[in-house]
């Protein structure tokens, strides 16, 4: 199966039909208006722009300026990853079963998770973008932000870095935790 194609039906299945609505007014002037009146869904709306060739999977432009548009920044993360990852992260991108974060360290870290990623060594930037598109839902921001660690490290994301950065954050308490 193509990444890519793969990509595109994880965006269609996260669009509401009001946003599908605002993407074919978008396209207003790039697919006619009996074509925009026929697509019922985001992937039909892709088919109909990766035919005229302006979408593909080297070619993400004009597809983050329509999710940007729509305010889904959560779906122009998912782009994000893809472009930088090459995928939607493929088995042999992600950290063996035992060196996956433990949710003990997303229930006891809280506000401190800038923090922590900080420590792991995270990009600023990432850290943003997470902090945008999770607004409001400090777990979220966690959990995502330690799968950004992990796809950004690969296989050299262990649990022993995870440790040793709350320790470094003094969360001791929570890598004693995590430890167990």
């Amino acid at each position: 199966v193509s990444p890519f194609l793969s990509l595109l039906l994880s965006i269609s299945a996260g669009l509401s039909e009001a946003e599908i609505d605002s993407m074919k007014f978008l396209c207003h002037d790039k697919i006619t208006k009996r074509r925009r009146e026929s697509v019922r869904s985001g992937r039909e709306l892709f088919e109909i722009l990766m035919e005229q060739q302006h979408i593909a999977s080297d070619n993400l432009h004009f597809l983050r300026k329509l999710l940007e548009h729509i305010r889904r920044g959560d779906l122009v993360s998912q782009l994000e990853q893809f472009e930088e990852g090459g995928g939607l992260g493929a088995p042999g991108d992600q950290p063996d079963e035992q060196e996956k974060p433990n949710d003990v360290i997303c229930e006891n870290v809280g506000r401190d998770w800038k923090k922590l990623l900080r420590e792991l060594g995270m990009p600023e930037v990432k850290l943003d973008r997470i902090e945008a598109d999770y607004q409001f839902k400090l777990y979220e921001q966690l959990v995502q932000g330690l799968r950004e660690w992990q796809r950004w490290k690969g296989k050299d994301a262990k649990v022993a870095d995870l440790i040793k950065a709350l320790r470094g954050c003094h969360l001791n308490l929570v890598a004693d935790l995590a430890e167990e």
